[in-house]
């Protein structure tokens, strides 16, 4: 890790809002699949943020959720629905990436956006002030 654990967790948050605002311009144009990407990857860099703040690393995008929901999730830490907006998330960026025809679209993809933007804001909450 290049800078201390400190700055690894701070910018995992700022990119975690970076991909958000990315999705917020690419919903603008009606870039349905690359906006889904992008809310996918907000969810997923503070998710990487709260796990190395709580020293629970990992290697891989599952991995990540797999932890997510065991510790945090599983635990009432964090809400059922966030889980399962981040494995919709997960499966539909997945899908628009990889699968042939398969498009997402504005309906459902423009509900999405508040939900990941409240996601984020959950885990940086959870993180001390000092680190965020």
């Amino acid at each position: 890790m290049a800078g201390s654990k400190i700055d690894y967790i701070n910018y995992r948050i700022e990119r975690a809002y970076e991909a958000l605002n990315d999705a917020r311009y690419l919903a603008e144009k009606e870039s349905w699949n690359a906006t889904v990407n992008r809310l996918y990857y907000a969810c997923f860099y503070a998710v990487t943020a709260l796990l190395l703040n709580n020293n629970l690393d990992t290697k891989t995008h599952s991995g990540a959720k797999r932890r997510f929901g065991l510790h945090f999730v599983n635990t009432g830490l964090i809400s059922m629905r966030f889980n399962e907006l981040y494995s919709d998330l997960m499966d539909y960026r997945q899908k628009g990436d990889y699968s042939d025809f398969m498009d997402n679209d504005r309906d459902n993809v423009l509900p999405l956006i508040n939900p990941v933007e409240e996601f984020i804001n959950t885990i940086k909450q959870m993180i001390p002030a000092d680190v965020s």
